[in-house]
């Protein structure tokens, strides 16, 4: 079985760059099952009901959030949609669901939404205590986590955490792809980051004069997203039929 899983979509040129690419991909690297990280899709934060009704006419089994899931008041109108998950450790009572479960392909494939607590600035549950109430209470032949998360540290920890129970985890949210991609000891395939779809020339998908004068003098600029063309950024991780251990992780990058 082969994950493809998209880097954090960011800005409305994203969903065109996936539109051209990922029908291609899928067919190239024989896909089975795509998950796409949609929390930065909307002019950088959140998703509106447009896009995300894009979003569904692509070939996307799951639509991951974070931090800025909140972003934009029209996900209340579709944040229990079947397609879409948010972070599992909000706090209880929130919209939405943590994770789903799809069939697929003849297995039941869990995908679980996790976000950090380290330099977040979100008020989030333990993921640590998160993940294991849900591996309690879920059956599922394949089991995938996206960890939004800024610490690479707090990803790293949660990857050996969750070696041998699950099968792939990989992170999101930094929006730059890292080059760590592994099999851990028990099996379970990881990636600190799987990177951004989002403008090329930009600091992390925004406009490059307005991030530099906020990091040169301090000021509160607004943030605002950059233009030009846009980079696909994924991951592939295959799967052994049999024993559910990860085989081979590679980057995809367009």
């Amino acid at each position: 079985m082969k994950i493809l899983a998209i880097g954090d979509l960011v800005g409305e040129g994203s969903v065109n760059k996936l539109r051209k690419e990922l029908e291609n991909i899928q067919i190239a690297e024989n896909i089975d099952f795509t998950i796409v990280n949609g929390e930065n899709v909307a002019q950088g934060m959140g998703m509106t009901t447009k896009i995300f009704n894009e979003l569904c006419k692509l070939n996307i089994d799951v639509i991951t959030m974070g931090n800025h899931t909140w972003g934009k008041k029209d996900i209340f109108s579709f944040i229990n949609n079947p397609k879409i998950i948010r972070p599992a450790n909000y706090s209880k009572g929130v919209p939405g669901k943590g994770y789903t479960i799809v069939n697929k392909n003849e297995k039941q494939i869990a995908v679980i939404n996790l976000i950090g607590r380290t330099d977040m600035a979100v008020l989030s549950d333990n993921p640590f205590t998160c993940i294991d109430g849900i591996l309690k209470n879920i059956q599922a032949d394949v089991i995938i986590v996206d960890f939004h998360a800024e610490a690479t540290a707090e990803k790293l920890a949660m990857s050996y955490y969750v070696d041998g129970r699950v099968n792939v985890i990989f992170g999101t949210h930094t929006h730059v792809q890292t080059a760590d991609e592994k099999i851990l000891p028990k099996g379970t395939g990881y990636i600190t980051d799987i990177g951004m779809t989002g403008p090329i020339n930009s600091v992390i998908g925004m406009d490059i004069e307005a991030s530099l004068k906020r990091f040169v003098t301090s000021l509160p600029e607004k943030y605002k997203l950059a233009n030009g063309d846009c980079m696909l950024n994924g991951v592939v991780f295959e799967l052994d039929d049999i024993t559910g251990k990860t085989k081979k992780v590679y980057r995809i990058n367009t």
